[in-house]
């Protein structure tokens, strides 16, 4: 084990079921319940480090997925196995009830292993989703959003285009660079530079994103079968959940109207001015939206 002095958190090896090594990292945080915060991607790896300390008086664990950043670059690569390996972290770390906080694709992540495995999560903190509607109903609003606010940052549309087009050819360097480009437009702000920097922060350290895993378990969210009863599952979902948006994201927030319609015991916050990492641009709005349901938790529990 490797002392994390940045944070206070401590890496260990998770070892899954059938045998691939996972990072994860844990930060003691008082007594409140643990919180296990999930990455987006699929293929990234965690960048949660801010958000986590944002939690109040709550214990955090962090973990790259499999096949990204720490953890074993092996597959297979699916919902499924990902939900399996969420519950491995859980074990290795003896936490029989947690909350989860997870953003964009790890929202999708958490809301599932919530819906397989709900005697375990107390609550679910949903950041950035896209709801549960098939992907063809907002990705092309995504798409336009995403390619009118590249073209407003001058030469970062043709650099990014250019980088696109190398594919499988890019050097390391380069698909860094491919990375900070597309992520920085998920910043609100209208100062290139800042966003940039943003951006830059969250591909340090950079550990390659892994397009196979991104390219399989972004073709089986796609497949009809994805969301099929997926409504009738949140109806009877009996876990509180709290759903933060940036309204800015360019992810459609409205994507996420039908998962809040789905949902029994619901609370939405909406934070203005910021995008797709609302911590980022709204860190004390963020800490509030938080801390509030975290508090609402506890309550919750000492009242059993």
């Amino acid at each position: 084990m490797d002392e994390t002095a940045a944070t206070g958190g401590r890496d260990e090896t998770v070892l899954t079921d059938d045998g691939v090594r996972l990072w994860a990292t844990r930060t003691d945080g008082g007594a409140g319940e643990p919180v296990i915060l999930c990455h987006g991607g699929p293929g990234l790896w965690d960048t949660l480090e801010e958000p986590a300390a944002l939690l109040p008086g709550t214990p955090a664990y962090r973990w790259d997925q499999r096949g990204s950043g720490r953890s074993q670059r092996s597959g297979p690569y699916s919902t499924g196995r990902s939900i399996a390996d969420l519950d491995a972290v859980r074990r290795h770390f003896a936490l029989d009830r947690v909350t989860l906080l997870g953003h964009s694709w790890g929202a999708r992540l958490a809301l599932e292993y919530a819906l397989a495995h709900s005697s375990r999560v107390g609550g679910l903190i949903y950041v950035s989703g896209t709801g549960i509607d098939d992907d063809s109903t907002w990705h092309p609003a995504f798409r336009e959003a995403f390619h009118r606010r590249l073209g407003e940052r001058g030469s970062d549309r043709e650099r990014w285009e250019e980088l696109r087009e190398r594919g499988d050819g890019r050097t390391e360097a380069e698909d860094r660079e491919y990375a900070i480009l597309q992520w920085s437009v998920d910043f609100t702000d209208r100062d290139r530079d800042r966003a940039r920097a943003h951006a830059e922060a969250m591909a340090t350290p950079w550990f390659g994103v892994n397009y196979v895993c991104n390219a399989t378990i972004g073709a089986e969210l796609r497949r009809p079968s994805a969301t099929h009863g997926l409504r009738e599952r949140c109806a009877a979902l009996r876990v509180p959940v709290l759903i933060v948006d940036g309204e800015d994201d360019i992810r459609p927030r409205w994507s996420v109207d039908s998962l809040e319609r789905a949902l029994p015991d619901v609370t939405r916050t909406t934070l203005a001015g910021a995008g797709h990492m609302p911590w980022t641009e709204d860190p004390e709005g963020f800490r509030a939206a938080v801390g509030t349901f975290l508090g609402g938790a506890r309550h919750r529990r000492g009242s059993r």
